[in-house]
């Protein structure tokens, strides 16, 4: 299956954020949940519950947590395979990322999606086919 965009989970993150510094980037992440089909990896939602629970300052509660999960039942999720980890330790190699980041690279690129959302890579880089966009960067460079 193909699907245009892969999310991070910081995305869901932000889309969950009930903190008030957040407020422009919960409006970004879920306009772009909103705009178009997308698709994740089971170690970004992995990733999204620890994190919601270790930020407090999101105010992320479980209830939102759970919600979040539904949410993402409606979508491509992928699982994390052997295949997966290899095909992420030869994106990691070549392009010097963290292997977090390159296992994420690997799904959107299993998937077939041309954008991966994410603030952890380089905004605008393309990486074996799939292209990074910072949803935030310019939240950043206002100081937003």
């Amino acid at each position: 299956m193909s699907v245009e965009a892969f999310l991070d989970a910081n995305v869901l993150l932000y889309a969950c954020s009930m903190a008030a510094d957040d407020r422009i980037k919960k409006q970004r992440a879920q306009a772009i949940m909103l705009a178009a089909p997308f698709a994740l990896s089971a170690q970004v939602l992995q990733e999204f519950v620890a994190n919601a629970l270790r930020k407090k300052s999101m105010g992320i509660t479980e209830a939102g947590i759970d919600a979040a999960l539904m949410l993402t039942s409606e979508v491509t999720v992928l699982p994390v395979t052997l295949p997966l980890v290899l095909t992420a330790r030869q994106l990691r190699r070549c392009y010097q990322v963290s292997h977090r980041e390159s296992t994420i690279l690997a799904a959107a690129q299993e998937l077939g999606c041309e954008i991966l959302y994410t603030e952890d890579l380089n905004d605008g880089q393309i990486y074996d086919g799939v292209k990074v966009v910072n949803l935030f960067r310019g939240l950043l460079l206002q100081g937003v």
